[in-house]
């Protein structure tokens, strides 16, 4: 498969009744959330510690396995101007290799402030530093996945 800057697109080519996977892909870290079969909730799944891309994607691999996943809502780090600069450029590579690899289907979905999200929601649960800390990856991929969740509902 390969990757999609056309979201309709995208949705025309997935399969129905699987879950979505949404990555917030980070220089060190890619938090991981997963949708249910319907396409209605995100759910903060996991994060996982980046090392060669190599493994990167075998751990990518036995996610999407394991949740039988039908898509993969990848995070684009927008600058707040909505131009792209140097990270957008390494999310759009690591998706290029990821699609080598993995034949399911690949969208953007414009990232600004979802981390900002993430971490006001766990304030409002008053969670302390440290958890935020380990939970904050995962958390924004939930609001990546969410935010393209709605589109979907709005497509279909």
């Amino acid at each position: 498969m390969s990757c999609h800057n056309n979201f309709i697109e995208f949705v025309s080519l997935l399969p129905r009744f699987k879950s979505l996977i949404g990555l917030d892909l980070g220089t060190k870290t890619i938090g991981i959330a997963v949708s249910d079969t319907l396409w209605s909730v995100a759910t903060p799944r996991e994060t996982i510690k980046r090392k060669k891309f190599g493994l990167d994607c075998d751990a990518l691999d036995i996610i999407f396995n394991s949740t039988d996943t039908g898509g993969i809502i990848l995070g684009l780090p927008m600058n707040m101007d909505g131009s792209e600069g140097p990270r957008c450029q390494a999310t759009r590579a690591f998706a290029r290799n990821l699609s080598l690899r993995c034949p399911i289907p690949i969208a953007f979905w414009d990232e600004r402030l979802s981390s900002i999200a993430a971490e006001r929601a766990m304030l409002e649960a008053d969670m302390s530093r440290a958890k935020r800390a380990d939970n904050i990856d995962h958390v924004a991929a939930s609001f990546i996945l969410q935010g393209a969740l709605d589109r979907i509902g709005n497509i279909l």
